[in-house]
């Protein structure tokens, strides 16, 4: 070791031994309160704030000093493969990645560009600025300043999304509700995408930063003026051209150069029409007639089929009542179809009208939406222009040559078209029918209603009974086409002849009986009684003696009890003749009879 660097170990071994002395010999406490803390960490003297506060308000002012998020304006002073070179005239040039300029290929050095101070220097002492904010504060300080001032700004339509366009403003997107595009409705979004329009800055959410402009906000102020110059000229009566702004299922909607109006369904034409786009399509150009309008002038009526005549007005003139008329069914209705005879002139054809058939049913049945009709004219109004037709009187009516079609006594085969309570509508042809009675549907059946014998739509073969030509009626009966069984059970069912039968039915009156051949006797209460006192019940099968038989009434009249009550009158009678023809009268048979007397008395008593 050389003779220098030996005296300055012993200067710094001297030295540290005093400040160990020093240290020591100082108090513990007093020690850690004064000791530098900032200087042992970092290894440099802490910085006073206060001077360093009072020197940052002494650069203010001078030439080369920004604040942080401050935005200005700096030069391009060189571009590098990632980066551009910007001077804002500060201590130090600024360094902005390339990707914050994609909006700009042409960016070159001298440009100028608005910056925002990010820091004023980094761990490294670098100023760090960045073009992408600065362009957002800007382009919020516009937006907000054109919403409140309603300048008109440009945007770039970027893309289609749901319910309307994402606009490009300034940089910003906002959004273009698909209402707000125009004035009319927009069926084709496409056509304004990657398109740059001018739009007006209807509302601002700062809390989320959304931004909603509108384009139809700048056609309305411009139609403004003319609608408030059409409005005052409107007049009724009055043509005007105009475009179908709107379709729906009551009307058209038509664009007078900014005031609409309405023509309504029933106004489009004098013939009728399902839905309007029979008569007209969007975009189309008409000329239309001023109706009527309310007193501002807001709701305007107009019409179309009134620019023509009326078709009533161009009907041929020697058209008379009796003509013979072709059409096409238009509407049907229950109690009719309306036929148009000739464009916007209808004839009304009554279901009554339709066929020569009594009974009604309805214009379906018939004809229907499309058919073309030959009809004759029986009614004639020009004046009301209205007009009633017929369809049946194009054929001979049926009750003509009725007399000799279906005299008295013939027989025919019709179809059940209804029934009633009291009987059944046959139908022999179309136009002719006739009533069965209840009466007249069955022999030997007890009918309660017609339904229970035929239903509507079945073949029955009917015997003509009456006919009446001038009233058009004819009375019918099934049970005459057959044999009358009841000319054979007058001898079947003689009085007194006795014969199986089956309880039908029972009630508090009797009980029906269905007996041989499905001919049905009435039993009454007190004749269902057994011989052991029991009373028949329903279902059960016995012996019957007829009381009563009625051919004209088809009636029966049965007993049960009288078969074993005659039984004993029979027993009786013989034992008191046989008693008769003996001369002299023993004990022995005055027994017998004594007997049989007891007998009659325990059944009376039994029953009792």
């Amino acid at each position: 070791m050389s003779e220098e660097n030996k005296e300055v170990v012993a200067e710094e071994t001297t030295t540290q031994s005093t400040e160990t002395t020093a240290v020591e010999q100082q108090n513990p406490q007093e020690f850690l309160e004064n000791f530098n803390w900032h200087k042992y960490e970092q290894g440099i003297e802490a910085v006073d704030e206060a001077k360093l506060k009072e020197f940052e308000e002494a650069l203010k002012g001078t030439i080369g000093f920004v604040n942080e998020s401050d935005v200005i304006e700096g030069t391009v002073i060189r571009i590098t493969d990632r980066d551009a070179i910007i001077d804002i005239n500060s201590k130090s040039e600024g360094v902005i990645s390339l990707n914050e300029f994609r909006y700009n290929q042409n960016l070159a050095v001298g440009d100028k560009v608005e910056v925002l101070v990010d820091k004023r220097e980094d761990s490294s002492g670098q100023l760090v600025l960045s073009h992408k904010k600065a362009r957002v504060i800007k382009a919020w300080e516009r937006v907000n300043n054109a919403h409140e001032t309603g300048e008109v700004v440009n945007g770039f339509v970027k893309c289609r999304t749901r319910g309307g366009m994402i606009v490009d403003v300034f940089g910003i997107e906002a959004f273009l509700p698909g209402s707000q595009i125009d004035v009319k409705p927009i069926r084709d979004y496409d056509q304004y995408v990657e398109k740059t329009m001018e739009f007006k800055v209807v509302k601002i959410n700062h809390e989320f930063k959304n931004v909603v402009v509108s384009h139809k906000a700048l056609i309305e102020a411009d139609i403004e003026e003319q609608k408030k110059e059409i409005i005052g000229q409107l007049e009724k009566g009055q043509v005007l051209e105009g475009v179908v702004k709107n379709i729906t299922s009551y009307g058209v909607f038509v664009d007078l150069g900014g005031v609409d109006g309405l023509v309504h369904i029933t106004d489009l034409s004098w013939s009728r029409i399902n839905h309007p786009n029979e008569v007209v399509e969007l975009d189309q150009k008409l000329n239309v007639v001023i109706l009527d309008f309310d007193d501002n002038k807001s709701r305007i009526q107009l019409g179309l089929k009134q620019l023509s005549a009326h078709p009533w007005e161009a009907l041929d003139a020697n058209l008379k009542v009796g003509d013979k008329v072709t059409g096409e069914v238009v509407v049907i209705a229950d109690y009719g179809a309306f036929v148009e005879v000739e464009q916007g002139v209808e004839g009304l054809i009554h279901v009554s009208e339709m066929s020569y058939s009594t009974h009604l049913r309805s214009a379906q049945d018939f004809v229907k939406v499309g058919d073309k009709v030959e009809a004759e004219i029986l009614t004639l109004d020009r004046e009301d222009r209205k007009m009633s037709l017929g369809m049946k009187q194009l054929h001979q009516d049926p009750w003509t040559d009725i007399t000799t079609k279906y005299p008295v006594g013939s027989t025919h085969t019709g179809t059940v078209r209804n029934y009633t309570n009291f009987g059944v509508f046959v139908e022999l042809e179309e136009g002719i029918d006739g009533l069965v009675y209840i009466s007249d549907l069955s022999w030997t059946k007890k009918i309660k209603h017609p339904s229970d014998f035929v239903t509507v739509g079945q073949q029955l073969e009917v015997q003509v009974l009456e006919l009446d030509v001038e009233n058009r009626k004819l009375n019918l009966g099934h049970k005459q086409t057959q044999d009358n069984p009841w000319d054979g059970h007058e001898d079947t069912f003689a009085i007194g002849s006795t014969h199986q039968g089956t309880i039908k039915d029972k009630n508090d009156k009797g009980a029906t009986v269905t007996l041989e051949g499905g001919v049905e006797g009435f039993a009454p209460t007190r004749f269902l009684e057994k011989e052991d006192g029991s009373k028949l019940g329903k279902g059960d099968t016995a012996d019957f003696v007829v009381l009563e038989f009625s051919k004209e009434y088809r009636r029966v009249v049965v007993s049960h009890t009288s078969i074993f009550k005659e039984q004993e009158k029979r027993n009786v009678k013989a034992a008191v003749k046989k008693a008769a023809e003996v001369e002299k009268v023993t004990l022995g048979d005055i027994g017998g009879l004594a007997d049989l007397k007891k007998q009659m008395d325990a059944k009376a008593k039994k029953k009792k």
